[in-house]
Formats: structure tokens, C-alpha cells, sequence
């Protein structure tokens, strides 16, 4: 496929090279087509590769997955155009975190409403899917780092090809079937971002700063 990934932070970078080295097309968006970390990127990451304006990356790709910092995706997905995200599968991995009173974050939404969901009210005719927040990049694309594979993965949307779409792509990063767990429909989004003050909070009290991630064990 053709995907779109908007942001050139970490996330992005990471879910970007994972995506060409499985075989799709990746354009990484950002506000200019000569960003130095979008350009920089496409010049490491092989053929398959390339940097775009937002506008541009959207338009090109058949996924779009934003992988920007959630106080400002939004404004990106405006700059992306509504008519760019008609009709695609929106994949969306970041975070509604407000950094504005220091560190640790706190979440701008949460309780009653998500991201997620904002960003699906502001773009209707997009096939929004939450996935991909819960974890750090490098487990995202790799899930074999960790328990070799034996932790989980969430997903919630309303529009179930779109799932599936998404459900395609972690396969392809190695996510095992029973380890994708699909929480129903995008309201479910409010949790999974609400795992981020607790996530957090584990990464700043664990010395070692080593990857971990959340697995559901039942009787």
C-alpha cells in the first residue's frame, strides 16, 4: 500500500521504516516537503521512501497515520485536508498530552471524550482507528522485543474494514492474533489514552528505562 505518515518524531520515524521494510510505499508528511528529519529519513530509509508536505503525503497515501504530537494533530490533520482523508483508513497513535504545567504530562481530553474521537468529528468522512498508544515506538514494530511477543496490542474504531486494515498491518509488524485485542467501537479510545499518566509513571520509577507493555492475563 501507499501510507502517509504525518509527524517526524520518533513514532513516526520508527513506524515509517518498519512500513518500507515490509514492502509498502511510505511518504512521511511534515509542514514542508524539506524538513531536515523527513528528508534525512527518506535518504536512510531506501526507494520506497519519500518526504512530502502534510498535504502532499495525505493526498498520496491510501492509510494515513498520524503520529503527531496529539496537542497539535488536529491542526496537522487540517493541514492534511479533509478531502485527502475522505474515505481512509486514519490510523491514529498519539496522545492527547498537555505539557504546559511541566513533567510528568497531563491529558488535554480524557473521561468523556478522546482524541480519537475529536479528531473523527472534525473529519467525518475519515475511517478513524486507534491503535499503537499504549506502547513505546520501538515496541510498536517490534513486539518480539519483549516476552518474545506474549503481550498486547489495542485497537477500537468504528468501521470494521478499517479494523481489519489495521488488524493487516500489526500482523505485519509481528503482532500475533491473540494479541490483538479489538475493544469495540472508537468511544473505547478514551481508555487507551487514559493507560498514558500510568505509563508514565511506570517509565519514571523503573531505573532501568527498559521497554514494557500491558498483558491481559484472565483465569
Amino acid at each position: 500500500m501507499r501510507i502517509a505518515v504525518l509527524g517526524t518524531g520518533v513514532a513516526g520515524r520508527t513506524l515509517g521504516g518498519k512500513l518500507v521494510e515490509v514492502g509498502h510505499a511510505v511518504t512521511m508528511g511534515s509542514r514542508t516537503a524539506t524538513n531536515e528529519a523527513a528528508t534525512q529519513w527518506a535518504a536512510g530509509a531506501g526507494p520506497l521512501a519519500k518526504a512530502a508536505t502534510y498535504f502532499d503525503a495525505a493526498a498520496d497515501g491510501e492509510v494515513v497515520i498520524n503520529a503527531t504530537p496529539g496537542m497539535v494533530s488536529l491542526d496537522v490533520l487540517a493541514a492534511a485536508s479533509t478531502r485527502n482523508l475522505d474515505g481512509k483508513v486514519l490510523i491514529d497513535v498519539a496522545n492527547p498530552l498537555d505539557h504546559s504545567a511541566g513533567f510528568p504530562p497531563s491529558l488535554s481530553i480524557a473521561n468523556t471524550d478522546s482524541l480519537a474521537e475529536a479528531i473523527q468529528r472534525a473529519f467525518p468522512t475519515a475511517k478513524v482507528v486507534k491503535a499503537l498508544n499504549t506502547m513505546r515506538a520501538d515496541v510498536m514494530v517490534a513486539p518480539e522485543r519483549l516476552a518474545g511477543g506474549d503481550h498486547d496490542a489495542f485497537l477500537a474504531g468504528d468501521d470494521a474494514e478499517a479494523k481489519a486494515v489495521v488488524k493487516g498491518l500489526l500482523a505485519e509488524f509481528g503482532w500475533r492474533p491473540e494479541h490483538i485485542r479489538d475493544l469495540g467501537s472508537l468511544d473505547a479510545a478514551r481508555g487507551m489514552e487514559m493507560w498514558l499518566p500510568l505509563w508514565l509513571r511506570i517509565f519514571l520509577t523503573q531505573g532501568n528505562k527498559d521497554p514494557f507493555n500491558i498483558k491481559v492475563v484472565s483465569a
